[in-house]
């Protein structure tokens, strides 16, 4: 699992940061004001990833969260079958089978480039 240690002032919008142990897409922040004995406080709402799924947090922004490492990559289809796919790093040549999403069933064929995205030990194709 490559992830890294980011304080809550320090993301940004369209960034990423790990939320109930799954990469999130931050889509927005909200940070309030320092009260009187108490620090500021950010409010982060974020995408899943790979579930597409809205998630929130409040966490004061020294706190310190994590912070996936995303690897965009590309590969080869190699064959398909199914629901899977067989494809092939373009890179280090390793092959590994995949789930295709809906989106993109009918588009897969064998011998074509596809991108993927890697993170925190899990794939899913972004483009074909």
């Amino acid at each position: 699992m490559s992830v890294t240690v980011s304080e809550i002032r320090e993301l940004r919008v369209n960034r990423y940061m790990m939320i109930d142990g799954e990469p999130c897409k931050i889509s927005a922040i909200s940070t309030s004001k320092p009260g009187k004995h108490g620090e500021a406080k950010a409010r982060i709402e974020a995408i899943g990833i790979f579930d597409n799924q809205k998630r929130s947090v409040v966490h004061p922004v020294k706190h310190k969260v994590q912070v996936p490492m995303i690897q965009k990559r590309s590969a080869q289809v190699l064959s398909l079958s199914g629901s899977n796919a067989q494809l092939m790093d373009l890179e280090n040549y390793e092959t590994f089978d995949i789930e295709i999403p809906d989106e993109f069933k009918d588009k897969m064929v064998p011998g074509e480039n596809v991108q993927y995205i890697d993170a925190v030990g899990r794939r899913m194709i972004s483009r074909v």
